[in-house]
């Protein structure tokens, strides 16, 4: 074999059809040759066998055998392309004197290698190479640039050159291996593989590059954030104190107000109580005189002297009416603790409110924000159904992410104990006992349905036992939103089309969203999970109204800028 690249030419040993090296040559009957994955392609997609260069066409398509001769060619000119990129740098330049192969002949100093013997597995310097030019047995060994290491490029059971590479085992081999054990295997040659492999790392290089700088980026920009937080908070902390401080001075303000209010009508009640009780007493004091006259004028026997003292006894002084005379302070005190318990009653649920939102800003429930969506949706996994439980009167989809109500599919199952049978209902196939987990659902324009997990233990057949049902879902039917496990009591009114569902199995909590509105619809906390939890699904019947629509199970979408993304 030639000991160099000079008689041995690339385009000598390029397949017609790939142009790329020869990979397990055959030859064919007119004298062409081509790789037989290539030849076999190209007869596989034409109705007559013919030669893709000559035209040449066969009444039987030939039993093509591996050219072993050609195989060695191309083998051997792999090889010294591979051992030639070896011994030079990544920019093509031969390597600096430090980087040098040494001789593996020379004792006292070792100079240089020129050239390594593939048979021999030794290095050679211009001197020692010497027998290899004249010697007639080692005329025919091959020779190739100087290479390091050269025992662990060879192939232990042929003492061949590694120059392929299989991708189904991911092993080097050599051209023999490559045509006995791998024949029916992804072989590829090294050196190729190597480029694609190598131009492949440099742009994983250039990613990684990128999502360094941007995670850089991110870390300064949350960085920026969190101070910027710091200085909205203190800033916040103070604006709280000064609003909540004003407003107890001015409910101390209103308290010592409505007290001087409250004494002064008092006091004018008092006024006024004094006045009538005067005017009263007065009354009674002339009329008790007028009572005196009365009885001694009436022991007068005389009907003379009786007349001359009274011209009409039965006159009597001017009184006040009674019936106008009232005293109301008790009516009037009653009318403002009226008022003032209805003012102290709105303001009670003003306060209510402001600890609810403060508490759902401190454990994080507010989620009428986008980001905090986001945050969630990146826990997100792959759910598929498991037919296993579907009830017989629901039709999953070939890739078992849709189900829908079928009354009469026509589908027979044989029933198994995870099927479930009172409820219409389907688990997801993968269950979760730890961490966190989310998935998003399409219910487009059902008029009714159930989504949420149950626990690997819910029951399949019977009535649910609300206290120990093992099921956290909620419920739409009729433009309403309820909990399977308080159906009675609304818990939102309205539509959605996507609900995201997602569960903190540590933390005891399930929350589900409206994705397009980015709001959060209901929580169930401090839940206690002790078993594994599964995605369950119930697309409900048609009682209401139409509801054949299926429920999909679809991949995150995340909002930015207003629009809507998939994951990636």
């Amino acid at each position: 074999m030639a000991s160099g690249n000079s008689l041995l030419s690339e385009d000598q040993l390029l397949c017609p059809i790939c142009l790329d090296v020869f990979n397990r040559p055959v030859s064919t009957p007119c004298g062409h040759n081509f790789c037989l994955s290539c030849l076999t392609a190209y007869w596989d997609d034409i109705p007559v066998s013919q030669c893709p260069v000559c035209k040449e066409s066969f009444e039987r398509r030939p039993d093509l055998k591996v050219n072993t001769f050609i195989s060695q060619l191309a083998s051997q000119f792999m090889s010294l392309q591979l051992t030639d990129a070896h011994t030079r740098s990544p920019d093509g330049r031969p390597p600096r004197r430090g980087g040098a192969v040494p001789c593996d002949i020379c004792t006292d100093s070792q100079r240089e290698a020129v050239r390594s013997c593939l048979e021999c597995l030794t290095s050679y310097c211009d001197v020692h190479l010497e027998p290899h030019h004249r010697a007639a047995g080692l005329k025919r060994h091959t020779l190739v640039e100087p290479t390091a290491s050269l025992e662990d490029r060879i192939c232990k059971e042929h003492s061949r050159l590694l120059t392929v590479f299989c991708k189904n085992d991911e092993v080097l081999l050599c051209d023999v291996c490559a045509g006995s054990r791998h024949a029916n295997h992804d072989v590829v040659y090294a050196q190729h593989l190597y480029k694609e492999r190598r131009a492949l790392l440099e742009d994983t290089e250039a990613q990684v590059q990128q999502m360094i700088q941007e995670r850089t980026q991110k870390v300064q920009d949350v960085t920026a954030a969190v101070e910027r937080s710091k200085t909205d908070t203190k800033e916040g902390i103070a604006h709280s104190v000064r609003d909540l401080a004003t407003l107890v001075s001015e409910i101390q303000k209103s308290q010592t107000e409505l007290a001087e209010a409250m004494e002064e009508k008092q006091r004018a009640a008092e006024e006024r109580a004094a006045g009538l009780i005067s005017g009263v007493e007065r009354e009674i004091g002339e009329l008790r005189e007028t009572a005196t006259k009365l009885r001694e004028l009436k022991r007068t026997e005389d009907p003379l002297t009786f007349l001359h003292c009274s011209s009409d006894p039965s006159l009597l002084p001017r009184m006040t009416d009674l019936s106008t005379v009232s005293f109301n302070g008790q009516v009037e005190m009653r009318r403002i603790q009226e008022v003032l318990s209805n003012s102290v009653s709105q303001l009670r649920k003003s306060l209510k409110k402001l600890s609810t939102d403060i508490q759902n800003v401190s454990d994080g429930s507010d989620v009428s924000d986008s980001s905090t969506l986001s945050q969630v949706q990146q826990y997100e996994v792959d759910v598929v159904l498991d037919a296993e439980t579907a009830h017989p009167l629901l039709v999953l989809s070939d890739d078992r992410k849709q189900v829908r109500y079928m009354p009469s599919s026509g589908i027979k199952r044989s029933p198994n104990p995870n099927m479930f049978t009172t409820r219409l209902a389907v688990l997801g196939q993968r269950g979760f006992s730890t961490r966190r987990f989310y998935f998003e659902v399409f219910v487009g324009g059902k008029t009714e349905w159930i989504l949420g997990v149950a626990a690997a233990s819910i029951p399949r057949r019977g009535a649910l036992r609300i206290s120990h049902s093992g099921l956290w879902a909620i419920q739409f039917v009729k433009g309403t939103f309820k909990t399977v496990t308080s159906a009675n009591s609304p818990v939102l009114f309205g539509k959605v089309e996507r609900v995201g569902v997602f569960v903190d199995y540590d933390g005891g909590k399930i929350c589900f969203y409206d994705v397009q509105n980015s709001t959060l619809m209901y929580s169930f906390t401090e839940c206690g999970f002790t078993e594994t939890l599964h995605p369950y699904f119930n697309p409900c019947d048609d009682e209401h109204a139409s509801n054949l629509g299926p429920m999909i199970i679809v991949p995150v979408h995340r909002k930015v800028n207003g629009s809507f993304r998939r994951n990636q």
